[in-house]
């Protein structure tokens, strides 16, 4: 019969050859005003885990695991509200055609634990989603999020738009029980 030590012993060690098998296509470590955000993904197809392992907070230092739906592309670490607590901002592109990105992103709340950051659907805005068909860029510029991506027109086959480019520019800002970025300026250009 197994004592509960060796039952202990036994599932540490399983825990760690399962984290020593997953391989991580992205992996890469980011500080800011004493935080520091490890992000890693998994690249293995269409559905992989994400995991956000946070320092130097003050309460709650959780990791975050979740699925999703595509590869991270990139990731960076911002203060866009200056409020001295940093946000970690993770990019996400789905295999397919249309590689509608999405955003994974937490705020360090007065450096003390993390809570989401919400970025509202574009579909919410009709303008800004005229001539939409995915192939998101995101990134930081100084203090803003900004989201860019070519425009089709009614005719344009999903290889080859014809419309320009759109930019998007958001400041975070906060909600009702989270943070959220807010559209702020949109720009067209040929």
């Amino acid at each position: 019969m197994r004592t509960k030590k060796t039952l202990i012993v036994g599932m540490l060690l399983m825990g760690v050859l399962f984290a020593a098998d997953m391989k991580y296509g992205f992996d890469k470590t980011f500080e800011l005003q004493g935080i520091t955000f490890h992000v890693q993904a998994t690249d293995k197809g269409s559905e992989n885990t994400l995991v956000i392992t946070p320092s130097g907070l003050s309460e709650r230092n959780d990791v975050i695991e979740q699925k999703i739906d595509g590869m991270v592309t990139g990731a960076q670490i911002a203060d866009l509200n200056n409020d001295g607590s940093p946000e970690i901002y993770v990019y996400v592109t789905p295999a397919g055609s249309g590689a509608y990105g999405t955003l994974v992103a937490y705020s360090a709340n007065s450096k003390a634990s993390l809570s989401e950051i919400y970025l509202p659907p574009l579909e919410q805005n009709k303008k800004a989603a005229k001539g939409y068909m995915g192939h998101d860029e995101f990134s930081i510029v100084e203090n803003t999020f900004v989201r860019r991506f070519p425009l089709y027109r009614e005719n344009d086959p999903n290889c080859c738009p014809t419309g320009g480019k759109r930019q998007l520019e958001y400041k975070l800002v906060p909600g009702e029980a989270t943070w959220q970025l807010q559209l702020m300026k949109m720009r067209n250009f040929k």
